[in-house]
């Protein structure tokens, strides 16, 4: 005979408590206790409260292992949530137990907690039936859907509607993310910009769009836009800095002669010199050539699939010295050049940044931060148990994760979608660009330092996004060992099978544990396609989803599709022939209202290194997590001293503007 105190906590929000019955049944490694209630005087389970309930048993029970709790009807009360944080159980000799719970529990179920140190839980009685319970929870897990042929497989709902409590976003985050859209297409119609089909009288015309809105680097966008090196600028700190490489020889489709570059080099060098240096860079976007294009307003757009050639001066500054805008070299495919007319050199530059915009926004945005994310979501869900060290660790990084990405499928992603008005790709542009994203993508290129190595860019000075990103990949720890664990298999397998398609060239992700969590987009990972997009929800979705409206609110500098073909010949360009071919104002709107709704977090944000549920109740992994944000609060402080003397800071990896998970 023994008495047990059973402590239960609620989530400190709205709406977090419950009017249900709760009840308890302890498992130990000896005895299962029968289902008690957990009833006080007065109102239990109240928002915020940690109330304490008195079990009395039989016999002793062993050590706590695992705790159900049953939530039933009570009364004529209608069904309704409650947020339960965690249950602690103290024995009758004192020893204390607790369960980690941070969840929301539907309707009426019974929900099984497993102790929240590793390894006991797989002991005795309680580990057996609790693997039968997670065979028998199967048909409640989330399940896999294809989205579209060559495209990670993603979660089979169709509308938020359909999510659980525990992935959609809270009250606070939903109500933001309403009125920011809501005001922004207030703002759009009463200017009347969302049903002008027109093209842009004049350039200066285009800052009346969230003239409200401005910012510093907005106003410097609009002031630099023209200049070479502010174009070169954005292939290393702009919204998509991992698409340069060194190039040790020119390509064979890129006829660029000595004497076309000798004016942009200076007459102490030559193109041959400059790249035995390794100061030649080149952006090939030949990804983008067979992309069929969209039709908006009831005009066909068009895509190119440019190339660009960029020089390293001595003042470290990166600028374009060539651009040809297809793949096919030939006399209607000139190579413009900076000593061209201001027109035709602009118009070339234009549209490298469109290329820029489609190959972001489908691959480094949509597939590489969102669809894969959400691979790495659902495959936690499904083969982790809650006990389970990557589990806990993984777990905030997955934070609305699986609903802003539902949200994607059914607002942008659709016929009629802001996709099909806006962007020259559209729906299905988009589509075969991401298969084709997918098709080359391999494990290595989700590895920071590995993509800088492979792109040969690790010497370029003033590179902050490189900078910033190796700092909080090195940051970063992880326990190896675990990796032996079938759990933990299961998950990679998943993950390979489900989110890279079984793909064997991709090259399955069996390094160490850390390796493992730094290229996961739902761990600490500064990849690529996140931290521009790369951290843990610094995906270029979070950590640069800012600097995606900054440098596209003024169109021209990263317009959403192009209404003229390329230019066949120099010689042909004007302001008037530019204002053809650019967006036009109502698909402008469009484009630049998904930036700003993107642009920062709506309310309810956790910047990276947050861990507000205590989900590890070990004091090891409590002592790291404490040593990881204090080496991130180091990071940071660091970032913002650089970014004093800098005329455009750069303060988009600083771990205060990322956030926790891909969750806008």
């Amino acid at each position: 005979m023994g008495v047990y105190k059973v402590r239960v906590a609620t989530g400190n929000f709205l709406l977090a408590g419950t009017f249900s019955s709760i009840s308890v049944t302890l498992v130990g490694t000896h005895e299962e206790s029968d289902k008690k209630p957990l009833d006080n005087c007065g109102k239990d389970f109240n928002p915020g409260a940690v109330e304490e309930f008195q079990l009395c048993c039989r016999r002793w029970l062993g050590d706590i292992v695992l705790v159900r709790l049953h939530k039933e009807p009570y009364s004529f009360y209608p069904t309704d949530n409650w947020y339960c944080s965690f249950v602690e159980v103290i024995s009758p000799h004192g020893q204390t137990y607790r369960f980690p719970c941070y969840q929301w529990i539907e309707g009426y179920r019974t929900l099984e907690l497993r102790e929240g140190h590793p390894g006991t839980a797989a002991e005795g009685l309680a580990g057996q039936r609790q693997a039968r319970a997670n065979v028998a929870c199967c048909l409640s897990m989330p399940r896999w859907k294809e989205y579209a042929p060559g495209l990670p497989r993603c979660l089979a709902v169709e509308n938020v509607i359909e999510l659980d409590c525990n992935t959609m976003y809270s009250f606070t985050k939903t109500t933001n993310f309403l009125l920011r859209g809501g005001n922004a297409q207030v703002e759009l119609r009463l200017k009347g910009f969302l049903s002008c089909t027109n093209s842009w009288a004049k350039l200066d015309d285009i800052n009346k769009v969230f003239c409200f809105n401005k910012t510093p680097i907005t106003e410097y966008v609009r002031a630099h836009w023209r200049e070479d090196t502010f174009f070169g600028y954005q292939f290393v700190n702009g919204v998509h800095p991992m698409m340069i490489r060194r190039c040790k020889e020119l390509p064979c489709n890129f006829p660029v002669t000595p004497a076309m570059v000798a004016s942009s080099l200076g007459e102490s060098s030559s193109l041959q010199a400059e790249l035995e240096k390794g100061n030649i860079f080149l952006a090939d976007y030949k990804i983008l050539e067979g992309i069929p294009a969209n039709t908006i307003n009831g005009y066909q757009q068009y895509i190119a699939a440019p190339l660009c050639l960029l020089h390293l001066q001595p003042s470290g500054e990166l600028v374009p010295i060539a651009i040809q805008l297809s793949q096919c070299p030939g006399p209607d495919s000139p190579i413009f050049l900076p000593s061209d007319s201001e027109w035709d050199w602009i118009l070339a530059k234009t549209w490298v940044r469109y290329a820029e915009f489609l190959v972001h926004e489908s691959n480094s945005h949509l597939l590489l931060t969102h669809l894969i994310d959400e691979a790495f979501t659902l495959a936690t869900l499904r083969q982790l148990p809650m006990c389970h060290p990557l589990f806990k660790l993984l777990l905030p990084h997955t934070r609305y994760t699986l609903h802003v990405n539902v949200l994607a499928r059914t607002l942008l992603l659709r016929r009629g979608g802001h996709i099909e008005r806006g962007m020259g790709s559209g729906i299905e542009g988009t589509k075969v660009l991401m298969a084709k994203g997918m098709s080359c993508l391999t494990y290595a290129s989700l590895c920071l330092p590995d993509d800088i190595q492979e792109r040969g860019v690790d010497c370029i000075p003033n590179y902050y996004y490189r900078d910033d990103g190796l700092k909080i990949w090195s940051a970063i720890e992880s326990d190896a060992h675990v990796l032996a664990d079938c759990e933990l298999q299961a998950w990679a397998d998943e993950i390979f099978r489900e989110g890279f398609l079984g793909n064997e060239a991709s090259g399955r992700a069996r390094p160490s544990l850390g390796r493992v969590m730094r290229g996961s987009p739902a761990g600490l990972g500064v990849v690529p396609s996140w931290v521009g997009g790369g951290v843990p929800g610094c995906s270029d979705c979070e950590g640069l989803s800012g600097l995606q409206y900054e440098l596209g609110a003024w169109m021209p500098n990263f317009p959403a599709s192009m209404r003229n073909p390329p230019p066949q010949a120099k010689g042909t360009s004007s302001l008037e022939s530019y204002l053809d071919t650019i967006p036009e104002v109502n698909s402008t709107s469009i484009a630049i209202f998904v930036l700003w709704i993107i642009c920062c977090e709506p309310g309810d944000s956790r910047s990276l290194g947050t861990y507000p549920d205590e989900h590890f109740t070990e004091e090891e992994p409590k002592r790291l997590i404490k040593a990881f944000q204090g080496r991130l609060a180091q990071i940071s402080q660091e970032i913002q001293e650089r970014n004093k003397s800098l005329p455009i800071p750069y303060r988009y990896l600083d771990p205060l503007q990322i956030e926790n998970s891909t969750s806008i």
